[in-house]
């Protein structure tokens, strides 16, 4: 049974966890050879907490302005739902036409056969045709741009509640930032569910890492229960370009009262190229 959450496609998904340690009030440690030095968020006066808000939001900002349209990249995606293991290793180049933007290199390591390549690049056709109708319909509501380059999709601001973003932890080279957050798609049934944490990295002033997980049971959809989520976001700057470096998923939960759900998966992205001119 596959069961979708849907924040970005993983399936979000995606994981390699990268959870950041939790530090008590009172928690100091000084840097002694590569050990990064940190201070909890007893350290930090309430008033530098706008200082950091800013500057999260110029990441974000930064996020936003990054035209991933013209980006071509390899992508290795990982899934096991419920013991059933797939992987695919697929390439995404910019094109106009969607029959030239995906190729599929390899299923579950072996290399494609023109019958796989067939039936996968008819999947992303309707994928892109989907998501091309779901942006358009969008678009005349509020009057915004959205992405229909059928690779992938994420709104910072939507995920991040910036008006509950608390200081959390400090490095010499990071700022940890916790936050609320509400999915939209689900409506209230996850509010003060969902608890996020991100990683902004002090040289390079971009959001490094974003990590979600439930502190209580919630149903994403009809006759589903959700009891463990672990929802991960990595991001890498590329020549002032910040896009997705892995993102996955974890996930336990059960359907209509007597179907395990049990979902691993990751989606992990390399070989970026820029395309100055879509063809």
């Amino acid at each position: 049974m596959v069961l979708h959450v849907g924040l970005v496609r993983f399936s979000l998904l995606c994981i390699c966890l990268m959870v950041s340690g939790v530090v008590s009030a009172s928690a100091r440690t000084e840097t002694i050879g590569s050990i990064e030095r940190i201070e909890s968020s007893g350290d930090i006066a309430a008033s530098e907490t706008t200082s950091l808000k800013e500057k999260i939001d110029q990441a974000i900002v930064k996020f936003e302005q990054t035209d991933r349209k013209h980006w071509g990249f390899t992508v290795n995606r990982f899934e096991n739902e419920e013991g059933d293991i797939t992987e695919s290793v697929e390439q995404f180049t910019p094109n106009a036409e969607i029959n030239k933007r995906w190729l599929l290199i390899s299923a579950n390591g072996v290399e494609a056969t023109k019958n796989q390549q067939e039936k996968f690049l008819k999947k992303k056709q309707k994928q892109a045709k989907k998501n091309k109708q779901k942006a358009k319909a969008k678009a005349n509501e509020s009057s915004k741009k959205a992405s229909d380059n059928n690779s992938y999709t994420i709104k910072l601001r939507e995920l991040i509640n910036q008006n509950t973003l608390a200081f959390h932890s400090e490095t010499n080279r990071h700022i940890e930032m916790s936050f609320q957050v509400t999915l939209n798609q689900f409506g209230d049934e996850t509010k003060g569910k969902l608890d996020g944490l991100l990683s902004y990295s002090k040289q390079n002033q971009f959001i490094e890492t974003i990590t979600i997980t439930n502190n209580a049971e919630f149903s994403p959809m009809f006759s589903a229960s959700i009891n463990e989520l672990l929802l991960t976001f990595n991001f890498v700057e590329i020549d002032n370009a910040i896009l997705f470096r892995e993102h996955a998923l974890q996930m336990k939960g059960s359907f209509a009262y007597f179907v395990d759900i049990d979902e691993v998966s990751k989606d992990t992205y390399f070989d970026y190229q820029y395309h100055a001119a879509v063809e």
